[in-house]
């Protein structure tokens, strides 16, 4: 099974790409967001979803080991096979994705190609409050060269919904408030500010 390549990029257009890895050329298939990354003639690292059926076998590529994680995770829920989840993560962000399932977000997913409203629903029913899937490639082999694919507030998300579910908040809860928090406050909020936004909106009301 393939899990990274690294290589130049040798041709890229059409959802696929072409990755020249020492001669060896290897076709990967990938959404927009990824393909935009990409030049023709510089060096990458792909973090990759190898699928194998009795016809073929399909790489697809992600520029970091979370996107490819949640690949492979939504293909969990049924009705989403690998083109579907291919749709919803060049419509998505993986954080935007967490948190249109923490809020019930029913129409941010239905945003992505293919993806009804009924399908949507399965999806945030499948997956709200369970721990998002771990891109261990991208904590074990390091971030792919070029713009960081996994920003800074998707960590500061994890970390502010740990602190909530320390201090005894429902993981389901603490994953809503800090998710609405990051809507309001933006892609930059940082996890104090997080925080202190997902305690006031836990509180009860007086």
């Amino acid at each position: 099974m393939i899990g990274r390549l690294k290589g130049v990029i040798a041709a890229a257009g059409d959802g696929q790409a072409l990755i020249d890895v020492q001669g060896v050329g290897y076709l990967v298939q990938a959404g927009s967001r990824t393909l935009a990354r990409l030049a023709v003639g510089e060096a990458a690292e792909i973090f990759v979803e190898t699928q194998m059926s009795e016809s073929a076998i399909r790489l697809y590529g992600f520029v970091s080991g979370e996107e490819r994680a949640w690949f492979a995770r939504l293909q969990d829920a049924p009705g989403v096979g690998a083109r579907i989840a291919l749709a919803i993560l060049d419509t998505l962000t993986t954080a935007q994705l967490m948190d249109a399932i923490a809020l019930n977000d029913v129409a941010g997913i239905s945003r992505a190609h293919g993806v009804g409203k009924k399908l949507a629903e399965r999806i945030v029913t499948e997956f709200k409050g369970k721990p998002p899937p771990l891109g261990l490639f991208a904590a074990n082999l390091g971030a792919a060269p070029g713009p960081t694919p996994v920003t800074a507030p998707a960590g500061a998300r994890a970390d502010a919904v740990s602190a909530l579910v320390n201090l005894g908040y429902a993981p389901t809860d603490a994953a809503r408030a800090v998710a609405q928090a990051a809507r309001d406050m933006g892609e930059d909020a940082k996890e104090s500010q997080l925080i202190r936004a997902a305690l006031k909106a836990l509180a009860p009301a007086n």
